[in-house]
C-alpha cells in the first residue's frame, strides 16, 4: 500500500501536477515566454501597406499589417522561459511599405506577468506581455480594443 502510494505521488510530481486540490488534470498546451503586439490591420492600411517591426531586449521581430479583412494580427517576440518577473524594453516602429516613411515609432517597457496556461501547479510557467500597435497613440493597453468595426 505504502509503495502504490509513493509511485503515484512520484508519477504526479513528474508530470508537474498535483492531485491535491485540483479538481481537474494537467492540459498538454504549450505556450512561450513572449511579448506581444495586437492590432487592426485596416489601422494601417491592411495587406502589406507597413512592415510592423516589434524589439524586446535587443531581439526584433517583423512581419507586414495583414489582410484588412482579418479582424487583427499579432507579432510575437519570444523571451527565455527563464526570464522571470522581470521589466524589459520594448520598442515599436511601423513603416510605410510605399515610402519607407516612419509611421509610428514608440517605445516602453513591460513588466511581464506570469501565465500558467495548463493550471497554476502545471507546467509550463510562461512571463508575458501584450501591447496594442495603435496608429496614432503606438503602444497602448490591449483592453477594450474593438476587433471589428
Amino acid at each position: 500500500m505504502r509503495r502504490a502510494l509513493l509511485t503515484l505521488l512520484l508519477a504526479a510530481a513528474l508530470t508537474g501536477c498535483s492531485l491535491l486540490g485540483q479538481d481537474r488534470p494537467c492540459t498538454a498546451a504549450d505556450a512561450d515566454s513572449q511579448v506581444s503586439a495586437v492590432w487592426r490591420p485596416a489601422d494601417f492600411g491592411g495587406g502589406d501597406a507597413a512592415r510592423i517591426r516589434l524589439c524586446v531586449d535587443g531581439t526584433c521581430e517583423e512581419r507586414t499589417s495583414g489582410s484588412p479583412d482579418d479582424p487583427f494580427a499579432l507579432l510575437s517576440v519570444q523571451l527565455p522561459d527563464d526570464i522571470g518577473a522581470s521589466i524589459v524594453p520594448v520598442r515599436l516602429t511601423v513603416t510605410s511599405a510605399k515610402s519607407g516613411d516612419t509611421v509610428v515609432e514608440d517605445g516602453t517597457r513591460a513588466r511581464l506577468t506570469e501565465q500558467h496556461p495548463n493550471g497554476t501547479s502545471c507546467l509550463p510557467t510562461t512571463w508575458t506581455a501584450t501591447f496594442r500597435a495603435h496608429p496614432d497613440k503606438g503602444l497602448t493597453s490591449p483592453k477594450g480594443m474593438k476587433l471589428q468595426e
